[in-house]
């Protein structure tokens, strides 16, 4: 079983709140089932779960056992979440939203398969409802129009073969708190949710950090006391600065990574990388847009930081 992305654990579960995680896992069988546990939960997350190499499945779960069948054989199941809606509480627990995975089931004739760690870079992307996915699908405020393996995060990740731990929260900034109960960056990072501190087996080699367009005002000392945060967690990570893509706070996120003077803070000015004619309600990207940010970020990270393309 591989959990990726930001997961809490509490006895017997896994637990994430944020869209873009992923877990994966092979069988040898035809039957197994996915325990999920929805008490309490006001809003059901959405998931894609993928058998082998059929298409990706949506399960909205509101029920605690998702079943998959198919011919006896070795077997690979993937389930990234699609959504977990901003709105409903998903910090403090008991959750409004929050996938909290509680196992497996294999039928008597069926049997796990042990994997590897993944390889590949690690990459973790730190950033507001673009980042979540949030109205990428369409213009829907709930989740039927969030998707967060549409997110120029998920797709950046995958196109360097990385592990992604993708956190994005709707409506946050540096200084400004997220819906949901999420507390502003500043408070939240390092944390998978309350009580729940973000423990690494190892670092990553690249933290991105697209934050701020949600903040009202942001001064250059309030920026590089976040990239200060990601610092001290992280001594030797390349951190990359990302200012939003219409601009907004530009000039203080530069101000603040020049102050940092750190050789291993890197500013990649993505303003003007997508237009409102990119998004679906003028403000959050599009399928497409977040395709035509991932485009240009994906070399952008090459030239700058250690991530390199698969060959």
């Amino acid at each position: 079983m591989v959990l990726e992305g930001q997961w809490g654990h509490q006895p017997g579960v896994a637990i994430t709140v944020n869209s873009g995680s992923r877990l994966s896992f092979s069988f040898a069988g035809e039957r197994v089932q996915l325990l999920f546990d929805t008490t309490g939960l006001t809003v059901a997350p959405h998931l894609w779960v993928k058998l082998d190499d059929d298409d990706p499945v949506l399960h909205v779960i509101e029920d605690s056992v998702v079943e998959l069948t198919a011919p006896t054989g070795r077997h690979k199941v993937e389930v990234a979440v699609k959504d977990v809606n901003e709105h409903a509480n998903r910090w403090n627990p008991p959750f409004g939203c929050a996938v909290v995975f509680g196992g497996l089931v294999l039928d008597v004739n069926s049997r796990l398969r042990l994997s590897g760690r993944p390889d590949g870079p690690r990459l973790e992307f730190y950033g507001d409802s673009i980042t979540q996915g949030v109205r990428a699908i369409g213009p829907e405020i709930e989740s039927e129009g969030v998707d967060g393996t549409a997110s120029y995060a998920y797709l950046t990740a995958r196109a360097f073969g990385a592990t992604s731990y993708q956190v994005g929260f709707g409506s946050q900034g540096i200084v400004k708190p997220g819906n949901g109960e999420v507390p502003s960056g500043l408070e939240s990072f390092g944390w998978n949710f309350a009580g729940s501190p973000a423990e690494r087996v190892e670092a990553p080699d690249v933290v991105v950090v697209n934050l701020a367009v949600n903040d009202e005002t942001l001064t250059p000392e309030q920026y590089a006391e976040y990239i200060g945060r990601v610092r001290s967690a992280y001594p030797s990570t390349t951190v990359v600065a990302l200012p939003p893509f219409n601009g907004k706070h530009a000039d203080a996120i530069a101000s603040a990574v020049k102050m940092l003077d750190d050789p291993n803070v890197v500013l990649i000015d993505s303003t003007g990388w997508i237009t409102e004619a990119d998004c679906t309600d003028n403000i959050h990207p599009s399928v497409a847009g977040h395709q035509k940010i991932a485009d240009q970020l994906i070399p952008a990270l090459a030239a700058s930081t250690s991530l390199r393309l698969p060959a």
